[in-house]
């Protein structure tokens, strides 16, 4: 899966926990509940900022058609799959082969055109693929060398193009939220599953990717609340969750 001519952005441990739990991607009710819940908040912020960004009507029927899409660090196709029934062209890609063996069993009974592979993004920049979108959405914080993945997911741009990244920021409040709330308390995840020392301030993501000619035009929290367990996205509240539009500097 990895070229012998460079070091992996895989970490084999990150790989191994979410194998351990590839058979319950497609439960909305199991260990990746939170990720349905939240993906109609990711669909809209792709969708709205590249409508800006191309020039095309995001309320459309499929507005993401004739953007070729590609989603790194798919797990098992959440997002992948509405981007597709938009219209979009996506391939999609994870070092976890059973998450890609799930993602493409789950694309064919939902009868979507999906290029799924067990492939990591720097050796699929050798192949010389480049895209409209590249998404690259709660993935960061689980590779080994974010710095290396940054660069091999840029390289995967067409001129013009953008990506679109959500992460987890690192405070004390995604501390006892994300970390000791969802996987100690509220039982979410296995723990385990985040290592709250690999979350990105959002100053620490817009330096990554300014080498490589990118900048932030958007950027917003994801926020959750308990009392009637929801999702909404917020202007100014980023301390947990983030999501991030860039595109090359002017």
């Amino acid at each position: 899966m990895s070229s012998p001519n460079h070091a992996s952005t895989a970490d084999a441990q990150e790989i191994a926990n979410f194998t351990r739990m590839a058979e319950q991607w497609w439960d909305p009710k199991g260990k990746f509940r939170p990720l349905h819940q939240i993906n109609p908040l990711r669909t809209q912020f792709v969708v709205e900022n590249a409508a800006r960004h191309f020039g095309f009507d995001g309320g459309a029927e499929k507005p993401l058609s004739g953007l070729d899409i590609i989603d790194v660090g798919c797990g098992g196709g959440i997002l992948s799959e509405q981007m597709a029934a938009l219209g979009g062209n996506v391939t999609a890609i994870d070092a976890g082969a059973k998450n890609i063996e799930i993602a493409k069993i789950h694309s064919t009974k939902s009868g979507l055109d999906i290029n799924y592979q067990n492939i990591l993004p720097e050796d699929m920049a050798l192949e010389g693929k480049r895209f409209d979108i590249v998404l690259n959405m709660e993935i960061i914080e689980h590779v080994s060398d974010t710095e290396a993945f940054m660069a091999a997911s840029t390289k995967l741009l067409k001129d013009n193009g953008v990506m679109v990244l959500s992460t987890l920021n690192r405070t004390i409040k995604s501390l006892l939220l994300a970390k000791i709330g969802a996987e100690y308390i509220l039982r979410w995840l296995p723990v385990g599953t985040h290592n709250w020392d690999k979350f990105l301030k959002p100053s620490e993501l817009a330096r990554l990717i300014r080498p490589h000619g990118l900048e932030f035009t958007e950027i917003e929290g994801v926020i959750y609340n308990p009392l009637n367990d929801s999702w909404s996205v917020s202007k100014t509240d980023l301390d947990v969750n983030y999501m991030a539009f860039a595109v090359g500097k002017k």
